[in-house]
């Protein structure tokens, strides 16, 4: 079958209502049994550097050296029992961790032949279980250097800002499809190069910097009552 186009999807609080990186990392350090206050610990500095202006691409290349001599299988496997617990919390308070809006337009895009791919800056840990789920056809985040199966803390390059807008221009340069022809979803203006690349631009959610370019460009809003955190 002949793909007309591609659905893009940013995940953190586009796709759903968490922030992957922060909440698998709560949950790692929980199965590995570090010490109560270590989490709080180490995403406060990650926060703090986020305050004091480093640079996002920095502060992703900080997050995955906390995970440097883990093992990639054991990290996957985990991040499958995270999606479920994830799951289980957000309906124990009432909520869903996947946003409707953004699921079931994603749903439509796969009901009309247009393959999903989901573009993040976490990593697989996070991602493949979240695709499987909405069954997007490929998850593309940031990806973590693996020597001998284990991750060396370094990674190829941080999948952030505008490499976000490149990944979608060398997937529709392999799918054979035209951007113009193209969605995407984000709902911060660090996806804004992502948006930018497609004709069919979607702003998810209330983040003021995003939702004023969105509404001067004329794109089409996803309102979800959510506003975008950040770090």
């Amino acid at each position: 079958m002949t793909i007309e186009a591609v659905a893009f999807s940013d995940v953190d609080e586009t796709l759903i209502n968490a922030k992957s990186m922060f909440r698998f990392l709560e949950f790692r350090l929980r199965e590995r049994g570090e010490p109560e206050g270590t989490y709080e610990r180490l995403a406060g500095e990650l926060r703090e550097a986020a305050r004091t202006g480093v640079p996002r691409a920095d502060i992703n290349r900080r997050y995955y050296r906390l995970f440097k001599g883990e093992e990639a299988a054991a990290l996957a496997a985990s991040g499958r029992r995270w999606l479920i617990h994830e799951q289980e919390q957000h309906e124990l308070r009432g909520s869903s961790l996947f946003l409707p809006q953004v699921e079931q337009a994603l749903a439509g895009h796969r009901a009309a032949g247009e393959p999903v791919v989901l573009v993040s800056g976490s990593f697989f840990a996070c991602l493949d279980p979240v695709a499987e789920r909405v069954g997007a056809q490929r998850a593309i985040g940031t990806r973590p250097l693996i020597r001998q199966g284990r991750l060396t803390g370094e990674v190829l390059f941080p999948l952030i800002g505008p490499a976000k807008g490149r990944i979608a221009h060398v997937t529709a340069a392999l799918l054979g499809v035209d951007l113009a022809d193209c969605t995407a979803y984000g709902d911060h203006i660090s996806d804004l190069d992502l948006l930018e690349a497609v004709g069919r631009p979607v702003a998810v959610g209330e983040d003021a910097e995003l939702g004023a370019h969105a509404e001067a460009a004329h794109w089409t809003r996803l309102r979800t009552g959510l506003v975008a955190a950040g770090i």
